[in-house]
């Protein structure tokens, strides 16, 4: 695209000089021309007071010499044969006009231009006093009529070069300004479309390669989103597992110390640790959990006495005391009912992986009009850094934990523009308190809150 510009505004250009430079060029060669012709037609015109008052060849001779022309042996007159002259036509200075030409002039008594050998001659027609018709000849070098030409082509040609040299450097700046940011759009898509999903393009250049870009950027950081859901829905996914895992690993606990129960119990935690470097490996970035629509949502009590039945029965093995509250009638919350459950199981399975058996806990839902509040409680040792324990993925450095489950549990509870907390309980130990709201904009002012969120740590990210 670049050296196109430049050949298409060379080809203008050149076009252009030539169209203005030859006329120009014509025109000052003719202006030239009548100059040297203007300028001897003056000088024979100095003769011709003369030429009225006398014919003699002294006082003529005496007149043409004293003139620039005669001075330098340019001038020369013709008179024709009379009385006076004795039937002799008289010649003062060097003829070099063809007779014929004299001739004519004398006849038809009308100025003309005759090529001569190294110029032109200007046959100048003038009555004398006998009544007949006298030719004044001015002898124009050709240097003289072409005198300034060359310079003036010259300076037309400097002028065309530099107008040339100019619009195609103009032409390649301007196709430098468009090529440059098509080539790294180009190597953009490129490096994207290798696997570099950081690789971004300024938005600079003119307005169709700027929006070029905008949209470019857009579509990777959609591209960097869609993958980080995916691996994020891969990852929590995976964390529903624990739930079962958990039940085999208690289970396989009170299997007796057979060979086939401590195959058993390492068949369970080899499967816990391959789902836990699956959660790992698939874990990097926070997915966006739209929230629900008109319709959509559970019935939060409902779901709270199921997982709390499956609960139960481990609870009853480990000999762990249970409470649970308000969940006597129907309340609705827009989540959905998998993502409800998997919350509560993480919650859930939290207590019975990080406190001792025997531990109690409890499981309060308190209801108002615009939100539905979850406690869920334990009299283990409590958390000793609530602010970290929810900070996605920092639990992951312990043995046995991913760093999801509380995350899980905070993404269903921002997803209708709540939020988690921890705290100490009222039984001595940890308190996880799941904020749900109710009101449909208290959800989108989530959802933004979200989003800018993640915009901040896409920036921080990209400036490390």
């Amino acid at each position: 695209m670049r050296w196109a510009l430049v050949k298409v505004s060379l080809a203008v250009t050149v076009m252009v000089v030539l169209a203005f430079a030859l006329p120009l060029g014509m025109v000052i060669k003719e202006m030239a021309r009548d100059r040297a012709f203007s300028n001897a037609e003056r000088q024979a015109a100095t003769i011709g007071p003369t030429l009225t008052v006398t014919t003699e060849r002294g006082p003529l001779e005496r007149a043409v010499e004293s003139t620039p022309a005669g001075a330098a042996g340019r001038m020369a007159v013709h008179i024709p044969a009379s009385g006076e002259l004795r039937g002799v036509p008289l010649e003062i200075g060097s003829r070099r006009a063809a007779a014929k030409d004299l001739a004519t002039v004398q006849r038809i008594g009308r100025a003309s231009i005759t090529e001569v050998p190294g110029g032109s001659a200007l046959l100048q027609p003038t009555a004398i006093g006998t009544g007949q018709i006298a030719v004044v000849e001015i002898f124009v070098p050709e240097g003289e009529v072409s005198n300034g030409v060359d310079t003036a082509w010259l300076v037309l040609a400097g002028v065309g070069v530099a107008l040339v040299v100019g619009s195609v450097a103009v032409a390649d700046r301007l196709g430098v300004r468009m090529v440059q940011p098509a080539q790294r759009l180009a190597g953009a898509a490129q490096e994207l479309g290798e696997g570099r999903l950081g690789t971004r393009v300024p938005e600079e250049g003119p307005p169709e390669l700027r929006s070029a870009a905008v949209a470019f950027n857009s579509m990777a950081d959609q591209v960097v989103q869609l993958l980080a859901n995916e691996r994020e829905l891969a990852a929590d996914l995976s964390h529903r597992l624990r739930t079962p895992l958990t039940v085999l690993r208690l289970n396989a606990a009170s299997l007796g110390e057979s060979a086939a129960a401590e195959q058993t119990r390492a068949a369970v935690a080899q499967l816990e640790r391959e789902v836990d470097t699956i959660i790992r490996t698939a874990r990097e970035a926070k997915p966006q959990t739209a929230a629900a629509g008109p319709g959509a949502g559970c019935d939060a009590s409902e779901v709270v006495r199921e997982r709390m039945e499956f609960w139960s029965a481990l609870a009853e093995d480990e000999d762990r005391t249970v409470r649970l509250a308000g969940v006597d009638r129907p309340v609705r919350i827009p989540v959905a009912r998998p993502e409800l459950a998997a919350a509560l199981d993480a919650l859930l399975g939290n207590v019975f992986r990080h406190t001792p058996e025997g531990t109690a806990f409890s499981v309060d839902v308190h209801n108002s009009d615009d939100a539905v509040i979850v406690l869920v409680s334990d009299a283990g040792g409590g958390i000793a850094d609530p602010a970290a324990a929810l900070a996605r993925g920092n639990s992951g450095v312990k043995e046995g934990s991913t760093g999801l489950g509380l995350d899980i549990v905070r993404r269903v509870a921002e997803s209708t523009g709540g939020d988690v907390r921890i705290g100490r309980s009222v039984l001595g130990g940890t308190e996880v308190r799941v904020w749900i709201g109710l009101d449909p904009r208290e959800s989108a002012r989530g959802e933004r809150r979200r989003s800018h969120r993640g915009r901040v740590q896409r920036r921080r990210r990209a400036t490390v």
